[in-house]
């Protein structure tokens, strides 16, 4: 995948998956959304959706073989996800760090006040996923926003989010630059 050429000051993306075990309680659901509004992420899209056995299996490949890979499959396939991407200048390590460790013991104990040490339950069943590189959340972004244009959001949303004035519509659940209604087609 080609690099997108950006200035320096430009905001990062990252996507944030919030699992179905949290899904599944909308407290908790709206617990992760206002930590991620608190946390001023700039959310910059935002969907519900069924995951099928086959997405799974192919957003996991990287894991194939590996023993907790056909629990993690079935896992994510077993109800509905909320699929955000989000914006901020350091918009990864910022959502690692909110998420806290994958190993829901170690959130616990070394992050107790991170999403997954308040509400994971084990490691698969841990709340979130979070992109861990620049190439990954462009991959992954792709994977859950096939329509999105990470090159088009750069040049023409950005700008307008990142020098703002910015505004949240709680009824679209996404940030948009004061003015407009939101984004157009990505």
């Amino acid at each position: 995948m080609t690099s997108i050429l950006r200035s320096p000051q430009a905001l990062q993306l990252t996507l944030a998956l919030i699992k179905p075990d949290a899904v599944a309680h909308p407290l908790i659901l709206e617990a992760v959304h206002q930590q991620i509004l608190s946390n001023k992420f700039l959310i910059v899209r935002m969907r519900e959706l069924l995951w099928r056995k086959e997405d799974c299996q192919r957003f996991y490949q990287e894991h194939e073989g590996r023993f907790f890979y056909q629990r993690l499959v079935e896992f994510m396939a077993s109800g509905p996800i909320r699929a955000y991407i989000l914006a901020h200048k350091d918009a990864i390590q910022l959502w690692r760090t909110l998420m806290g460790p994958t190993r829901v013991f170690r959130a616990r104990h070394m992050a107790p006040g991170s999403i997954r040490g308040s509400f994971g339950l084990t490691d698969t069943r841990n709340t979130t996923h979070g992109s861990d590189s620049v190439v990954s959340a462009s991959r992954e972004i792709a994977a859950f926003f096939p329509d999105f244009s990470e090159k088009r959001w750069y040049e023409e949303e950005e700008p307008q989010l990142r020098c703002g004035p910015v505004h949240y519509s709680p009824e679209g659940g996404i940030h948009c630059a004061a003015g407009t209604r939101g984004p157009g087609p990505a």
